[in-house]
């Protein structure tokens, strides 16, 4: 039976009540977020203790799905952040954990994006590329064909990616052995002569407006496509980040599909299986240092005081700012890199954009009259974005430290369309996702934490959102029940996200792969012995995946067991790749 999210707290302290004998482990991990229950997992796997620290009163950190409103909409269950998993499918995570096994299963979306536009356009997404390009046909033959051309394009690019997205960056032996006969194919049709590689080279540092641009003429395409592309954190016009031109691509293969009961039922499989594996999670424990004893990390302290021993290793889910900056003396750090704080405060990057989150117990689903409305149209993401300079603005202002309101732009999702497990027989569930600053200028020491951001803001901000959502979906207002609005600092404050970033930093090029965080910490080892990084703030970046878990896992193992590990990652790359040659043979 499968622990809801309302019971998983009080559920721990009676299993692991007397913790007062359990206080050395193998290895401690701060957080669990899923990418520190994936880790947990493998290591588990593995053989070693592991106890996991979570300053919340539930697992999941961004991955929770939970009955917000129990007073005002009791039975309403809401995503609270993620919500649309893709990146997930391209790795072997699922299937090398057994997920479903631990009651896990996945209901697919398609279609996969509706968009509808001012002038009673509107752009529906299918998985299938064949039938988006039909509806594409409908408006404009060119685009439609054009559309077929880009996707199998970005197509081989996310082919020849994905092995670097499955191995740790430093791991030429791990990324070599995740290239079987298809993705090879696919690296040598994107960068196959010196014209291709540079022309790829070229379409990584531009922007993805110009990708859309150079491929696409008409709006009520360029406009979904680049509101997709935008949800790597960025305007479309910021160069080096083009890469979010792939983001569609993916829905059509491998395609988005969503947990059933909600992205919180990842984290109860991953939870059902650490704690099945021997694994212990502690809630409402908020780490507040690092235990440094001679350049080596050998455990934690909580806020209460308490002291949980690490024998083999630390391992953050959180980000590094925080770890570094704030979990461990100074002096520790200076001691293992005298550049490392320095470069931390100075050299990441965050522009100042967040989620402004809103939450919708309905009365019925939102009709989107003026758009030959279908419910199925609704079974995916609806996006409100009617032209690339709309997204933009609901992207550029935030860097600036406006609140993009005069127009919304929003990511719309009704999420009980494909699962009705999530609300009451009959109603709905919407959730929206509004971009907003996280420091409002001219507000500074305002506000939460000084940013800005109070209860009465927020709400009137949420008010501008609703009322551009009436012009597509006139029953929206009359249709809610009960709202949630969680601002830019609180949902900071809930995830413990720098400054509310819930990518930790952003996924920009120069801030990716061998470079997230940092050069010198991109391989989930910092300078300080036997603590590791992984979350979202490390290769290959944010989203539901569960690669960064796999992949810090992966560099702990070659760590304690180098030999062995090498030996045993060689011989299933080796094994991978000759299945894949006589499967395609």
């Amino acid at each position: 039976m499968i622990q809801s999210f309302s019971t998983f707290s009080k559920v721990v302290p009676l299993v692991y009540r007397d913790i007062s004998t359990m206080q050395t482990y193998d290895v401690v991990i701060i957080g669990a977020g899923h990418n520190g229950l994936v880790c947990a997992a493998y290591l588990l796997k593995a053989g070693y203790s592991v106890l996991l620290l979570e300053k919340r009163s539930v697992p999941g950190g961004a991955a929770t799905t939970e009955e917000s409103l129990p007073k005002e909409a009791p039975g309403f269950k809401f995503n609270l952040c993620a919500i649309d998993h893709e990146f997930i499918h391209l790795g072997p995570v699922v299937q090398e954990l057994e997920l479903e096994k631990y009651g896990l299963e996945y209901l697919e979306c398609d279609p996969v994006v509706f968009c509808p536009h001012p002038d009673g356009k509107y752009f529906l997404g299918h998985k299938s590329v064949e039938k988006t390009s039909v509806e594409i046909a409908r408006y404009n033959e060119r685009d439609a064909k054009k559309y077929v051309e880009f996707t199998e394009y970005w197509q081989r690019a996310l082919g020849a990616m994905i092995p670097m997205f499955n191995a740790p960056p430093k791991s030429v032996l791990d990324i070599l052995g995740n290239y079987d006969i298809a993705k090879l194919k696919d690296l040598f049709s994107v960068i196959g002569s010196p014209s291709k590689t540079l022309d790829f080279i070229r379409n990584m540092l531009t922007s993805a407006e110009d990708i859309l641009n150079e491929w696409f003429d008409s709006e009520f395409l360029k406009a979904p496509l680049s509101r997709l592309a935008a949800e790597l954190g960025a305007p479309p016009s910021q160069k080096t980040i083009a890469i979010g031109a792939i983001m569609m691509a993916m829905r059509h293969n491998p395609g988005m599909a969503r947990p059933r009961g909600g992205t919180g039922a990842l984290v109860n499989a991953l939870v059902n299986l650490v704690t099945s594996k021997g694994g212990v999670i502690l809630t409402d424990q908020h780490v507040d240092k690092v235990l440094i004893d001679n350049n080596r990390a050998v455990g934690v302290r909580v806020a209460n005081g308490t002291e949980y021993r690490a024998k083999q290793a630390v391992i953050s889910n959180i980000d590094a700012k925080r770890l570094f900056l704030q979990l461990i003396d100074s002096s520790d750090v200076d001691a293992a890199d005298s550049d490392l704080r320095e470069r931390l405060e100075r050299r990441i990057v965050n522009n100042n954009e967040t989620i402004l989150k809103i939450d919708l117990a309905l009365n019925e689903p939102l009709r989107f009259e003026h758009h030959e409305h279908n419910d199925k149209y609704l079974i995916g993401s609806v996006l409100i974005a009617d032209s690339i300079s709309h997204v933009e603005q609901a992207h550029s202002k935030c860097t600036l430290g406006e609140i993009p309101d005069s127009d919304p732009s929003m990511y719309l999702v009704v999420p009980t369309m494909l699962d009705p497990s999530m609300a009451p027989p009959g109603k709905h569930t919407a959730w929206i996702e509004f971009f907003a600053p996280y420091q409002i200028a001219g507000a500074e020491g305002t506000g939460l934490k000084g940013t800005g951001w109070t209860d009465e803001l927020k709400h009137k901000v949420a008010d501008r959102v609703i009322d551009k959502l009436a012009d597509y979906a006139p029953n929206v207002k009359n249709a809610t029940i009960a709202r949630r609005v969680e601002s830019p600092a609180e949902l900071g404050e809930r995830l413990g996200a720098y400054k509310g970033n819930y990518y930790h930093i952003d996924m920009t090029l120069d801030q990716m792969v061998f470079f997230r965080p940092l050069p010198e910490i991109a391989n989930y080892k910092t300078p300080i012995e036997s603590l590791f990084l992984t979350g979202a703030g490390t290769h290959p970046g944010g989203s539901i995946s569960g690669m960064p878990g796999r992949n810090c896992a992966r560099i702990f193992l070659q760590t304690k067991q180098p030999i062995a590990q090498t030996l045993k990652d060689a011989r299933d790359s080796i094994k991978s790749t000759v299945e894949s040659v006589f499967k395609i043979g």
